[in-house]
């Protein structure tokens, strides 16, 4: 079967997309959506279905009319995977499903299924997985090599729309340490420096290390002594449950139903249910490696039956009882994986949009004249947008 995933960033494109090419498919990338040329990919990759995914800018206002423009009249099945479920179902993937009108969602969020049915949607329960190409356990790096550290965003604006989320108190829970004894926690991710009134003590800067690209995160999972892994519901786990685990990690997280459902804990991870708590496992297994490392190897066999290729075959199954594909189709084959990009990249010179740029700076860069630029790339206005590319000429 060949699968299209229209989709660009990381988070997205080395998780899923790679169990399918696991479980023998091929899988195409789309890289940045451009008017321009989804059409020619769709026409020369001919998929046998279509897989949008995630909250990425690949969901703006615009990106969305470009999907519904080139994919729903084509017949191909088209299916949506709503990874933001529950909290932003009615702000983003309720809204963006009505636009580019899929045949088939699923979702992280298992109450959400009767809520799509209800809307005359054909739906189903997705979980997140891993996938040990991009989440496996690596050599110990020094920067990385820590007591604690949290691989997280600090999302301020949502406490500010929901101080209630459980989000929120099940974080103080995890940073008690931090905040009731001062023991060093080493930050990754955006927005720690704006959540000290809500976690109750300001995170020293220091501490603080900002953006970590995705594929670098298997690095910290591995080095650091203890992960502490915010949960977001009682009802679910976070992705980065599985990548943490995937990845070698000895997880501390919050002790709620869904954890327990999926993992022995004591066993695979450890789980607490208050600061007091937190801090006498911190203080326990800091000071014993050795238990430490058989929880880390109990993790990593007891995590292997939510990869990617799991979810894939799971999906294929689904989807041909739903009568979506048919069961020759969904046969496994030679897997491949291939993104667009690379594919123009061998037969013209490509440019990737930097910030302050525009079509006359990058029309005297190459000494190309704007106007063939715009008829190469199928543009009809001036506007370009930063990440996006341009087809500057044939090699």
């Amino acid at each position: 079967m060949r699968i299209l995933f229209l989709e660009s960033d990381p988070m997205w494109i080395y998780g899923l997309p790679n169990g399918f090419v696991d479980a023998g498919h091929e899988v195409m990338v789309s890289g940045p959506l451009m008017d321009g040329t989804l059409e020619e990919m769709i026409t020369s990759f001919k998929p046998d279905l279509i897989f949008t995914m995630g909250h990425t800018r690949e969901h703006s206002d615009g990106r969305r009319l470009i999907i519904k423009k080139h994919v729903a009249h084509l017949g191909i099945p088209h299916i949506y995977w709503a990874t933001e479920d529950p909290g932003y179902t009615h702000i983003f993937s309720l809204p963006l499903i009505e636009t580019i009108q899929p045949d088939f969602i699923f979702t992280i969020c298992p109450p959400r299924v009767n809520f799509y049915q209800e809307k005359g949607y054909k739906a189903a329960h997705l979980d997140f997985g891993y996938h040990s190409k991009v989440h496996y356990p690596t050599e110990l790096i020094v920067k990385y090599d820590v007591s604690l550290a949290i691989v997280a965003n600090g999302y301020p604006m949502l406490h500010k729309k929901n101080p209630q989320y459980y989000r929120f108190e099940a974080l103080k829970n995890l940073l008690s340490p931090f905040i009731m004894e001062n023991l060093r926690i080493d930050f990754w991710g955006r927005y720690w420096n704006l959540m000290g009134p809500i976690i109750g003590k300001e995170i020293p800067k220091h501490w603080d290390h900002g953006f970590l690209p995705y594929t670098e995160a298997n690095k910290v999972y591995s080095s650091a002594d203890i992960l502490l892994g915010v949960q977001n519901l009682d009802s679910q786990v976070t992705q980065r449950t599985y990548e943490i685990l995937g990845s070698g990690g000895f997880l501390l997280t919050n002790n709620t139903a869904k954890i327990r459902s999926l993992f022995t804990p004591g066993q695979d991870l450890i789980v607490t249910s208050s600061p007091e708590e937190t801090i006498k496992f911190v203080k326990h297994y800091v000071n014993h490696p050795e238990e430490r490392l058989e929880i880390k190897k109990a993790g990593i066999e007891a995590v292997k039956k939510y990869s990617y290729v799991e979810r894939a075959k799971y999906i294929l199954e689904t989807l041909t009882n739903e009568g979506l594909i048919s069961k020759e189709k969904a046969a496994a084959g030679k897997g491949n994986w291939s993104y667009y990009l690379d594919i123009l990249n061998e037969k013209y010179e490509i440019h990737m949009i930097n910030p302050k740029e525009n079509l006359w700076t990058i029309s005297q860069k190459y000494g190309v004249n704007i106007e063939y630029i715009k008829k190469l790339n199928k543009l009809t206005t001036d506007m370009i947008d930063v990440k996006d590319y341009l087809i500057i000429r044939e090699k």
